[in-house]
């Protein structure tokens, strides 16, 4: 795809840090950063591989998830619908030409934007908590082109979800609607919170495929955000074990269970182990969908779980999220010592916190590759290789 120039919405979103920057310039940016961090942590790789791009036609409309804001750019202006300014909480700015995103997303959102305007609908202010209008979130199925549009208001007021309904399945789409859902969220919290779902239209999933395996993905469901860009980056980390045949895998913050059934076409066994109680059931579900019978998904803290499991791995791969490992879950997962450690990573930050810990418990730092899967925004994410010492 073509350069398409800097966004218009770039002076007021605070999604894309990059936008108008060329292209190579961004990743010498990102890569870096990474490099800064881990010389700054006396950390000192075996390799340290070049950061690997996007390929350029991936770097527009890659994101497969918006969760849009209601509100308004000045105080008591017109309703909006997008995303905060840059370091502003109350003021929001409507993104209807976003560039890393499909564009029928685009087109949702101006069509929604509309119709509450006509009807005169009210923002939900964040620190009075009045209002109707809280989120629109957008998800897509890159490879099956499913879409799902939800709309998220509070209670206080009614919403025409018949008449936004049909005017949804109206709109001329390069993608099929599967699912249009009106979630009502009266928490204060300013973030989607189902208390309660109304189905307006079909289903309240998507199909996904990454790789050759199939996924159902919930509304509320966690799942990567750019799909093409996932496949690169677990590629990698698979690659980098010297083989899988006849071992047990451990997957920890496993998620909804994407890389661990990728592994399980290799592995002997693989656990997964996950918080979260609703990526815990998709995972079981999406193990059964593709036929997976070696996968074992269980939902509790990564610690106290491998505490009181008492069995043992040959291979580790860590997932964490952006806060990272932690101290006592390192000094866990290194006294396995197991003879190689993958550890994805989405904050460079805390992943070389995390690796000074496992340095200093036997581990070398054979392999770091940073990935940019995010094309215009701050995000950078690393796949790195430990092997346990000699």
């Amino acid at each position: 795809m073509a350069d398409l120039g800097r966004c218009p919405h770039a002076d007021n979103c605070g999604g894309c840090s990059y936008q108008g920057v060329e292209y190579e310039y961004q990743l010498s940016n990102k890569e870096g950063e990474v490099r800064g961090l881990f010389i700054h942590a006396e950390l000192d790789p075996d390799k340290f591989d070049g950061i690997e791009g996007c390929p350029e036609e991936y770097r527009y409309g890659y994101r497969n998830k918006m969760e849009y804001t209601f509100g308004d750019m000045v105080k008591d202006g017109p309703l909006c619908l997008g995303m905060h300014k840059p370091g502003q909480f109350m003021s929001v700015t409507t993104v209807d030409h976003c560039q890393i995103i499909d564009q029928d997303f685009n087109v949702i959102l101006r069509y929604t934007l509309d119709f509450a305007t006509e009807r005169g609908y009210i923002k939900y202010h964040k620190r009075r908590h009045t209002g109707l209008l809280r989120n629109l979130v957008i998800r897509k199925g890159e490879r099956t082109g499913e879409l799902l549009i939800n709309i998220v208001t509070s209670s206080q007021g009614e919403f025409e979800d018949e008449a936004w309904k049909i005017g949804l399945l109206d709109l001329s789409l390069n993608n099929t609607i599967v699912g249009i859902m009106h979630t009502i969220n009266d928490s204060v919290a300013d973030k989607v919170t189902c208390e309660e779902l109304r189905m307006l239209y079909g289903r309240e999933y998507y199909m996904e495929k990454i790789f050759d395996l199939t996924f159902k993905v919930h509304e509320f469901s966690f799942f990567q955000t750019n799909v093409e860009a996932v496949e690169r980056l677990y590629s990698e980390a698979i690659d980098l074990i010297d083989d899988f045949s006849g071992k047990n895998v451990f997957d920890l913050y496993c998620g909804t269970g994407t890389i661990s059934q990728v592994m399980a076409r290799r592995a002997a066994h693989v656990l997964g182990i996950e918080i979260v109680p609703e990526s815990i059931d998709v995972a079981k579900e999406n193990a059964e969908v593709n036929g997976i019978e070696n996968c074992e998904f269980i939902c509790g803290d990564v610690f106290e779980t491998l505490s009181a499991c008492q069995e043992m791995p040959d291979v580790i791969v860590v997932d964490p999220p952006r806060v990272g490992i932690g101290d006592k879950a390192v000094e866990k997962i290194a006294a396995y010592e197991v003879p190689q450690i993958v550890y994805i990573s989405c904050n460079p930050k805390t992943l070389v916190k995390d690796l000074a810990l496992f340095t200093q418990l036997g581990y070398d730092i054979t392999y770091v590759k940073p990935f940019d899967n995010f094309p215009m925004t701050k995000h950078v994410e690393c796949v790195v290789l430990m092997s346990k010492k000699k």
